[in-house]
């Protein structure tokens, strides 16, 4: 490989070509291990998260504060959804994680499930409404501006079936909104009445800003849970995420 001579050590002809192969070698080496950092950067430090409007109310505020307190440079990218987007996002893998409801067998194929808790539908309104100066019956609260999620929805429907459970229907002149947010505006700036799942209206109803109508439920609840693909490699990050959902259930 070299030769020594009055300049030194040089190397010789097979030396040279076996340096050009190494150089060659490591060059290969150096870019596979650049690209493997700048992907495993990439799922460490981005979490994207797919959740129903009512669920992403509900859970994750104080579920992303505890996080960040410890992972303080992965990035989190949430978006508010329906639940068929939720099941579509995750299968073309634009998601990493979802929080939303089970649905049919065949629209679940390739996901797991994983059950955090029974949401039950409230009718609820700002603490001063009058009819909180009534003796509350459905169709009192019916002749009520009511703001109600869109037709198709788990939330509307067990909305319909509640109110058609006791002879009434959802009136005409209503709100019909996905947006957690404009809901309760309305809610709490008017004299709206409100049908949500009780997880998006918790703080709010522990803090006295909405209160509940004293109407009976329908059902059992709707489960809401954790949603991901049964293939997913899941980084560092998400994985963190998943068990901090897991940890903010209250059992």
């Amino acid at each position: 490989m070299f030769e020594r001579g009055r300049q030194g050590a040089q190397l010789t002809l097979p030396g040279e070509q076996f340096l050009t192969h190494a150089v060659r070698v490591l060059d290969a080496i150096n870019t596979a291990g650049q690209s493997l950092h700048r992907k495993e950067g990439l799922n460490n430090d981005v979490v994207r998260i797919g959740a129903l409007p009512t669920a992403a109310l509900g859970i994750l505020p104080s579920v992303i504060g505890q996080f960040h307190q410890q992972q303080k440079e992965t990035t989190l990218q949430v978006a508010t959804m329906s639940n068929p987007m939720i099941l579509a996002g995750l299968k073309t893998g634009e998601i990493d994680i979802g929080i939303g409801r089970m649905s049919d067998p065949e629209l679940m194929t390739g996901l797991n499930y994983e059950l955090l808790f029974l949401e039950s539908l409230k009718l609820v309104v700002r603490p001063n409404h009058p009819l909180l100066q009534e003796n509350v019956t459905l169709s009192r609260v019916l002749k009520w501006p009511v703001v109600v999620s869109p037709e198709g929805t788990a939330p509307r429907q067990h909305s319909d079936a509640l109110v058609q459970s006791q002879g009434c229907k959802i009136p005409s002149g209503c709100i019909e909104t996905l947006s957690a947010s404009l809901s309760r505006q309305l809610t709490v700036e008017y004299d709206y009445v409100w049908f949500v799942p009780s997880g998006a209206v918790k703080d709010d109803l522990r803090h006295a800003t909405l209160v509940a109508q004293p109407v009976p439920g329908h059902g059992a609840g709707e489960p809401i849970g954790i949603l991901t693909r049964v293939d997913a490699m899941f980084s560092s990050g998400c994985q963190l995420m998943i068990n901090a959902i897991r940890k903010s259930m209250p059992f």
